[in-house]
This record gives structure tokens, C-alpha cells and sequence, in this order.
């Protein structure tokens, strides 16, 4: 129960407030001192990594994935989701995206849609994949939101790095 109104609270409370919190734990789970540039990211990726966390040190372990150097370490399940995904999958989807020219997540979600109906597949064969592609796993914030606050150059490069995986 506890868990659960904390989570309220963090949900509620200022994303400013929450990165200057986050930040020493974030600085030391990297290894190294963030830069504006990074708590400029943290701040822009806060209001979706916030809905999903109980407490400060959930929120600062969520976070890490924006911040870690390419290639990104990839879990257990994100292998397994890159190892089952529809060859040429991930090639497809980093053509279908670097083609966009709105860089925005309801334009990425209808790339995708798109890209899954011309594939013939569901919207989470190919959302999966891209989500373990970008961010090393198989669960995070919403996947088009991500893609939207990492940046195009960013999103082509973890899907190159995952993509160089898979062969």
C-alpha cells in the first residue's frame, strides 16, 4: 500500500524536482557525472518514466537506458525478442523511420502501424522488437514517446547496434 501512494505522490510531484533527485543516484549508476545534456533528457523523458514508478530508486534504475553509451547493454528478454522477430524486421523498421520526416510519437506509432500492416503483422511484432532495439528491453515507457525524446540519430543508431546483434 505504501508503494502505491508513493507512486501517486511521484506521479504529482514536479519533473525538475524529481531529475535533481534521481540525479546523484543516476550519476553513480553510470559512473560518471551527468551532463546538462543529460539532465535535459532525464527532464524531457520524466512525465512517461514517472507513471510507471513506485518509488525514487525505480524511477532512477528506469532511467538509465536514455543515458547509457551506445551499443546498449541488452537483457535477457530483449535478446529473446530480437532473436524471434520477423527477419529483416528491424532493417524495415529503421528504413520506415528514417524516411520520417515528423519526428513526433503519434507519427512514429502510424510508421509503425503502417510498416506492420504492409508486413502483414501485428502491431507488437514489430513494436517489440524495435522496443528491445532501443532501449535493452523487453518493458519500458511507451515505446513511440522513447523514440520521440532519444532523437532520430539516437533511435538508427541503437537499431543499427541491435541489428548488428541479430546477425
Amino acid at each position: 500500500k505504501l508503494e502505491n501512494v508513493n507512486g501517486h505522490y511521484l506521479r504529482a510531484a514536479d519533473d525538475a524536482r524529481l531529475v535533481g533527485l534521481i540525479a546523484p543516484g543516476v550519476a553513480a549508476a553510470l559512473g560518471r557525472a551527468l551532463t546538462p545534456a543529460d539532465l535535459d533528457l532525464l527532464h524531457r523523458s520524466m512525465p512517461e518514466l514517472k507513471k510507471r514508478a513506485a518509488n525514487l530508486n525505480d524511477l532512477a534504475h528506469s532511467s538509465l537506458f536514455y543515458l547509457r553509451s551506445r551499443p546498449i547493454p541488452m537483457d535477457d528478454a530483449a535478446r529473446k525478442l530480437l532473436a524471434s522477430a520477423t527477419p529483416g524486421l528491424l532493417d524495415q523498421a529503421r528504413a520506415t523511420l528514417a524516411a520520417q520526416p515528423d519526428w513526433t510519437a503519434a507519427a512514429l506509432e502510424a510508421a509503425a502501424r503502417t510498416l506492420a500492416e504492409t508486413a502483414g503483422l501485428k502491431l507488437g511484432q514489430v513494436a517489440q522488437p524495435l522496443r528491445a532495439a532501443v532501449t535493452g528491453a523487453a518493458q519500458s515507457p511507451g515505446l513511440f514517446e522513447v523514440m520521440a525524446v532519444l532523437g532520430r540519430d539516437e533511435v538508427l543508431g541503437r537499431i543499427d547496434d541491435a541489428s548488428s546483434l541479430k546477425d
